[in-house]
């Protein structure tokens, strides 16, 4: 039987979180709940992001799901375990790959870096994570602002964002780095600009596959095929859904998720 699925983001972040259950799971039903009215979450108070939160949840309760997908770190770390307390389906939260990165570098002594929002790197969860996990040490974060700003502008020009990473990576030493963690849903947008910048030896991990693997499992789902990017067509199981309910919204939606088809990693 058919799942109904909502994926749910601050704006387009979650789109990569979609983008890879999509290709597994192509035949779901699925809804991608965006708060448009509100995005960014990164750079506003912890209070003003939870209340937003639970304003959208509630909304797309309403939408009748079988599982909803905080398809944000930022979301998950001020408010799934009270969300998890409210509903009764399963709800699934994301967090930066951090302890697969660590493990994936623990025998080559290689340091890992966290990219991630300041909010996100401000919360206890974070840190917790980090401290649960980095027992060498090795783990450092940087955070990116502007990369949110410039995704929910659709601005993906490769030469620009690129000088971009090279100005937030020219006090870096590269070849110190094993695995780069993108710790924000919006970020994989830049994976394949970032590949260009950094040194072939540098892994690009974000946590999406873990997220997806975890809504396999509560849902009982299995993989219908795997569909590689750009071959899923125009995605006419995706309802998508914002805050603002404009009608331009989803058609930044739409766009966004194409471009993921074409260039995803």
């Amino acid at each position: 039987m058919t799942k109904k699925i909502a994926f749910y983001d601050s704006g387009i972040g979650g789109l990569t979180v979609l983008h890879r259950a999509l290709q597994q799971f192509p035949d779901e039903s699925y809804i991608y709940y965006a708060d448009t009215s509100h995005v960014p979450y990164g750079t506003k108070s912890v209070d003003e992001v939870r209340r937003y939160i639970f304003a959208c949840v509630e909304a797309i309760i309403r939408e009748r799901v079988d599982a909803i997908v905080i398809a944000c770190n930022t979301a998950t770390s001020l408010a799934v375990h009270d969300l998890r307390s409210m509903y009764e389906i399963p709800i699934i939260g994301m967090e930066p790959a951090v302890k697969p990165a660590v493990e994936m570098n623990r025998d080559n002594g290689k340091r890992v870096l966290v990219f991630a929002t300041a909010l996100t790197l401000s919360q206890t969860k974070y840190n917790e994570l980090v401290s649960r996990v980095d027992d060498e040490h090795r783990v450092d974060s940087l955070a990116l602002p502007e990369l949110v700003e410039w995704c929910e502008q659709l601005q993906f020009d490769s030469s620009s964002i690129a000088a971009y990473f090279r100005s937030k990576l020219s006090n870096l030493d590269l070849e110190q780095y094993g695995t780069v963690v993108m710790g924000c849903t919006h970020y994989p947008f830049y994976s394949s600009i970032l590949r260009t910048v950094l040194p072939d030896h540098v892994q690009i991990v974000d946590g999406s596959a873990g997220t997806v693997s975890q809504l396999k499992r509560r849902l009982g789902l299995q993989t219908q095929s795997q569909v590689g990017s750009g071959e899923l067509g125009l995605q006419e199981n995706v309802n998508f859904l914002s805050s603002s309910g404009r009608t331009e919204e989803q058609d930044k939606m739409r766009k966004a998720l194409q471009y993921l088809n074409e260039n995803a990693l």
